[in-house]
């Protein structure tokens, strides 16, 4: 009587399997996870700790409690700085998302030319340093090219970065300039997941583009402009590099946006313990505008059946 050799279970070969997965996809999740611990966890609860310290790289950091905090409240130029950068925060992402919104519908409603995306994208590739200072350059009260064409069209020079009323508004403008093509990119990528069907559909009822574009765009793109929100809106208000190298913060704290403020207190004055707690303040300022955004934009649902 012979007897048939019994086959090796499948369960253990489907585990063996499993865990052979879960291997690799540890290895392939090692370098972020390691990128986000060394440079954005340790350096947050770092900040966090410092905020409750006197530091100034040359002494060991002295524990204070919330002595940064109590000044931080009663600081005024911390208050201007913050009225400031949301000044520049609004001017930015009212411009530019308008500005992106409709590069972006026109993009996808008359063309889609590879060539012309590129040409939109192009500032994007310009790093803020060096967009900054070309559009120094060119808004020079005297010898920018940008005021030369002003004053040979009959009117006076305009000092854009000079002065108080115009120095807020001209560095949102540059950024906008920058950053528009992108976001608008952006924004095109969510418009192509739109049915071409419901706009068919649209117009075989006899709808108009601007009613297409209430009716049908806005809705369907809501999640994808959402989340495009919260992103420029926090990049905006960490504006730094532009303020940098056009105007240092002046005209008198005109442009003293709250990361620059940061910055002098952090390595102009060795503050570091009063830097790090402003740092804080910004941060749990973000994270509320984040939230507050998402729950009222629904960002995590979407129209689209």
């Amino acid at each position: 009587m012979t007897t048939a050799s019994s086959s090796p279970p499948l369960r253990p070969l489907r585990a063996r399997e499993g865990g052979g997965d879960g291997r690799l996809a540890a290895v392939f999740i090692a370098p972020a996870l390691l990128g986000f611990l060394v440079f954005l966890l340790w350096p947050t609860l770092r900040g966090i700790y410092l905020s409750f310290t006197r530091f100034n790289l040359l002494t060991p950091a002295k524990w204070v409690g919330l002595d940064n905090y109590d000044r931080m409240v009663h600081d005024p130029i911390f208050w201007s700085s913050l009225k400031v950068t949301v000044e520049y925060v609004v001017i930015n992402i009212g411009i530019q998302t308008v500005s992106a919104l409709a590069i972006a519908v026109l993009l996808q409603r008359l063309t889609q030319s590879a060539l012309l995306r590129g040409i939109v994208l192009t500032p994007y590739l310009m790093s803020n340093v060096v967009a900054g200072i070309v559009w120094l350059w060119i808004l020079d009260t005297q010898l920018g090219i940008g005021n030369q064409i002003i004053g040979g069209l009959g009117f006076d020079h305009v000092p854009f970065l000079a002065d108080k009323t115009w120095a807020i508004p001209t560095i949102a403008l540059i950024n906008v300039w920058r950053h528009v093509g992108y976001t608008a990119l952006l924004l095109f990528a969510g418009l192509q997941a739109i049915p071409n069907d419901m706009y068919e559909a649209a117009k075989v009822d006899g709808a108009s583009e601007w009613r297409m574009f209430w009716r049908i765009t806005m809705p369907l793109l809501r999640p994808v402009l959402a989340v495009v929100l919260i992103m420029t809106v926090i990049g905006s208000f960490q504006v730094f590099d532009t303020v940098a190298v056009t105007t240092a913060g002046g005209p008198a704290n005109a442009t003293n946006v709250l990361q620059y403020y940061i910055y002098g207190s952090a390595f102009g004055r060795f503050q570091f313990g009063y830097a790090s707690a402003m740092s804080v303040a910004l941060l749990i300022v973000l994270s509320a505008i984040t939230f507050l955004q998402y729950r009222i934009t629904r960002a995590g649902q979407t129209d689209l059946g």
